[in-house]
């Protein structure tokens, strides 16, 4: 049997994550080769995945689009088509394309401290086997579970006469014109459900159990607008991106410190959008404004398909599916000729790789995170985890940055092996992993790796306090060791390594 094929860097995934790595090493790590693995067909990741109605960011482009390429279009707020199109277009201009292996998804992958590599386990869209060494495996799967979307068993499902449909899975040709609709979910997802569908259909109608914080927003940036008729496209786009951070970021701590002065600006925006269509019960959510994430309404669009009467929210709780809708706890019934399950993602930690090290499995728990990408006592590896509070783009380039560094630290040293090392009387008191009260994140916490209160060991939701860290701690900060692997020092080394 011929030996496995070798890469430097293996990138899992061709989304945003692993784009803005292999832009970022052809720019920092000329020398250092690396390889993309893409399970689906074509690059985009979730931008390729989902294909529901509406799909559109759910950030402005100028912070979802890449630092090193401005986003080119008028419209901030993008659909998924022309995201995925961008994605393209980044991917070819910045060579990343014939590094991209299509069609092949990480089964396994082993880190052997003796050799200092991953022994990485992939399958073809066949389901054929192979394998391949990487001395550096970076996740850039995101966040989810690309198979097992979060969906409810609800009683009577199967009575239901009319497809009920998750929006992860959106069947082609779903025909829904004129048809009656239920979206159950108040999330990201149902807000963009809503308005796109209720152009053609009959009705639609979110089923929500509890009201969700929206804010609406145009969606071409007017700042953007006026500049671009004074400077060139990529100085208007950096100004216009840094305007956005600092925004997002302002608007993310008042609602931290000053929850009730965000929420009385918001009801009072949805109010004005609403008229008489306002109610507490459907628009007044129980919790302040950014304890889940606070939702986007492109140029108020769904608040207009409801006060035209195309949409309608109701706030209940199911008690069964039945063949003509769904029967409420309240004894209220909602007719449907299709039911969309809108309820969410499911969270898994590195793809659902099996991660091994030495041939022991991985038991994330037990690990903190460092930096916001790496692990404790874990070699060579590093995951990008996106902001919940902002762009997933500002993780993921800051992320592609510093470990562009680590790889040059251990080119410049000889070393084989980069870890985050803990000692156990060392460990930092636990803290919660995020502040947000999100369902899937509290679904995900006994999976996820433990976060402290402080850097370096915590999974950070601060950009700006991420910059000036990455900034100012040096990559050899005297926690992060970069050794030889045993085999180099035995043959090399007068003191080999134990």
């Amino acid at each position: 049997m011929s030996e496995p094929s070798h890469s430097d860097v293996l990138i899992v995934g061709g989304g945003i994550s692993g784009i803005a790595m292999a832009a970022y090493m052809g720019k920092l790590c000329p020398g250092t080769s690396y390889q993309i693995v893409e399970r689906r067909e074509q690059l985009g990741g979730t931008w390729d995945l989902f294909r529901y109605p509406g799909i559109r960011s759910d950030s402005d482009m100028h912070t979802l689009g890449f630092s090193f390429a401005p986003w080119p279009d008028r419209e901030s707020i993008a659909a998924g088509d022309a995201i995925r199109a961008y994605l393209e277009q980044v991917a070819s201009s910045h060579g990343v394309l014939p590094h991209i292996r299509f069609g092949t998804r990480v089964i396994a992958a082993d880190f052997r401290h003796t050799e200092g590599r991953w022994l990485v386990t992939l399958e073809d869209a066949a389901g054929r086997e192979s394998r391949m060494t990487a001395s550096f495996l970076y996740l850039a799967a995101g966040y989810y579970d690309y198979d097992s979307p979060h969906d409810p068993p609800f009683p009577g499902r199967e009575e239901f006469s009319g497809p009920v449909v998750h929006p992860q899975f959106w069947p082609d040709g779903l025909d829904y014109r004129g048809k009656r609709v239920v979206i159950v979910g108040s999330g990201a997802t149902a807000v963009t459900l809503v308005p796109a569908m209720a152009a053609t259909a009959s009705h639609v109608t979110m089923l929500q159990r509890t009201p969700t914080w929206m804010g609406a927003r145009p969606s071409q940036d007017r700042l953007g607008a006026f500049l671009r008729k004074f400077l060139p496209h990529r100085a208007a786009a950096g100004l216009v991106r840094r305007w956005n951070i600092r925004v997002q970021d302002f608007i993310y701590r008042k609602a931290r410190t000053r929850p009730d002065k965000i929420a009385r600006f918001l009801t009072r925006k949805a109010r004005q959008a609403l008229g008489p269509h306002y109610n507490e019960k459907d628009w007044l959510p129980p919790y302040g404004p950014w304890e889940q994430r606070l939702c986007l309404v492109p140029d108020g669009d769904l608040f207009d398909a409801v006060r035209q009467g195309r949409a309608s929210v109701v706030t209940d709780r199911i008690d069964r599916f039945d063949r003509s809708g769904i029967r409420l706890q309240s004894g209220r019934h909602l007719d449907a000729d299709i039911i969309v399950t809108a309820t969410g993602l499911r969270l898994a930690m590195a793809g659902n790789i099996r991660v091994t090290l030495d041939g022991q499995r991985l038991r994330w728990r037990d690990h903190f995170y460092y930096r916001s990408c790496m692990f404790s006592n874990v070699p060579n590896l590093a995951v990008v985890f996106g902001y919940l509070n902002a762009s997933w783009t500002l993780r993921a380039e800051a992320t592609a940055r510093y470990i562009c560094g680590v790889l040059n630290h251990m080119a410049a040293t000889g070393a084989d092996i980069a870890m985050p090392r803990l000692a156990e009387k060392d460990r930092p008191e636990e803290s919660a992993l995020s502040e947000f009260s999100s369902g899937y994140i509290q679904r995900a916490l006994p999976l996820m790796p433990k976060s402290a209160a402080t850097l370096p060991w915590r999974l950070n939701q601060d950009y700006r306090e991420d910059r000036r860290d990455f900034r100012d701690r040096p990559v050899d900060d005297g926690i992060l060791s970069f050794e030889q692997a045993r085999w180099r020092a035995t043959e090399f080394s007068p003191n080999p390594v134990p």
